[in-house]
C-alpha cells in the first residue's frame, strides 16, 4: 500500500518516513508540490496518488508567532486537514492526524481526556481544534493523535535549544509551573506504525470495532519544562545553572497551559500502546543507556 506523509522535513516527519517503510511505499512529498497552506490544490494530488494512508505531520507550530499570523496558522491547521480529511474520504483512505494539548486551558491537576471539553488559550491552540473539528465533521476514518511537548533531533524544539543554550550560557531561568510530558518524535512515529498496521490486520476481525476517534499519545509520566531542562543538562554532563521560575516572569505573546497532562488510557485499551516513561525516552533520543 502507498502511505502519504505530509510535512516529511519536519521533525515528527522525518521519523514517519522510515518507521512506516515497513508497510508500504511512503510518499513524503515537499512543501514545493504539497503546500499546505494551499489547501485548495490538495484534493487534486491526493485523487492523483490514491494513498490507503494520509499521514498529516504538516503544521504551523510557531506558537507565538501564531498570535500575528492568525489566518495562516488556521489554513495550515485547520482548512488544510479538512481539505485532507474531505480527500481521504473520497479515495477511501485512512487520515491520520496530530494535534496537541494546546487544544485544553490547562485548568486543574488532573490529565485530560478525550472526550474533555476543548477551550484554547491562544490562537495555535484554537487553530489546531478547529483542524479536529473539521476532520470529524468530514465523516471519514480518521485517527486524531494528541500529544505533548514533542521533540527530536531536528527542527526547532525545547531539547535542541537548552542544549544550545546550555553551552553558551552560565545561567538559565526555565519555567517551573507548566506541567507536561515530553515526547519523543520517534515513539510518535512508531507508535503509528503500530497503529496502522492493527487498523489494517485482518486478525482485528468483524467483531471489533473500527478504533476511529481521537487519542492522546505522550510519553509516560510528566514535569514541568524546568525538570525537563535539568533533565537535559544532567544528561548531556553540563554545569549551568538552571532557575526556576513562574510563568509570569516569562511572558510570551501566547499564553500556555499550565496543566498539560493527557491521560492516554484509551489508546492502551484499544491499541496496547504505552509508551516508556520520558526521562528513558530523552536518554535514548541522546544516545544514552537507560
Amino acid at each position: 500500500m502507498s502511505i502519504l506523509v505530509t510535512g516529511g522535513n519536519g521533525q515528527v516527519g522525518w521519523e514517519l518516513q522510515r518507521t512506516l517503510a515497513c508497510l508500504g511505499e511512503v510518499v513524503a512529498p515537499g512543501r514545493d508540490t504539497f503546500d499546505l497552506s494551499r489547501p485548495e490544490t490538495l484534493r487534486e494530488q491526493v485523487l492523483a496518488l490514491r494513498p490507503r494512508w494520509i499521514v498529516n505531520a504538516g503544521a504551523y507550530t510557531a506558537v507565538d508567532k501564531a498570535e500575528s499570523e492568525p489566518e495562516l496558522a488556521y489554513t495550515i491547521n485547520a482548512d488544510a486537514p479538512r481539505a485532507l480529511a474531505e480527500a481521504a474520504a473520497e479515495v477511501g483512505a485512512g487520515l491520520v492526524h496530530y494535534s496537541t494539548d494546546y487544544v485544553f486551558d490547562g485548568a486543574g491537576d488532573k490529565p485530560f481526556t478525550e472526550d474533555a471539553p476543548t477551550h484554547p488559550l491562544n490562537v495555535y491552540g484554537a487553530s489546531k481544534a478547529a483542524g479536529e473539528a473539521a476532520i470529524r465533521a468530514s465523516h471519514g476514518r480518521h485517527l486524531i493523535l494528541r500529544t505533548s511537548w514533542v521533540y527530536g533531533m531536528r527542527g526547532a524544539n525545547f531539547m535542541l535549544t537548552m542544549q544550545r543554550l546550555m553551552r553558551e550560557r552560565p545561567e538559565l531561568r526555565i519555567v517551573d509551573d507548566q506541567i507536561g510530558a515530553p515526547t519523543w518524535a520517534r515513539h510518535i512515529a512508531e507508535a503509528t506504525a503500530l497503529i496502522l498496521a492493527q487498523t489494517d490486520s485482518p486478525a482485528r476481525g468483524a467483531d471489533r470495532p473500527a478504533p476511529w476517534g481521537t487519542y492522546h499519545l505522550t510519553n509516560d509520566g510528566e514535569t514541568s519544562w524546568f525538570g525537563f531542562a535539568d533533565a537535559i543538562r544532567a544528561a548531556i554532563k553540563l554545569d549551568t545553572s538552571l532557575i526556576p521560575i513562574p510563568s509570569n516572569e516569562y511572558p510570551t505573546p501566547a499564553r500556555r497551559p499550565q496543566n498539560s497532562r493527557l491521560l492516554n488510557g484509551k489508546i492502551m485499551r484499544t491499541f496496547g500502546i504505552r509508551l516508556p516513561d520520558w526521562r528513558v525516552a530523552l536518554n535514548q533520543s541522546l544516545g544514552i543507556a537507560s
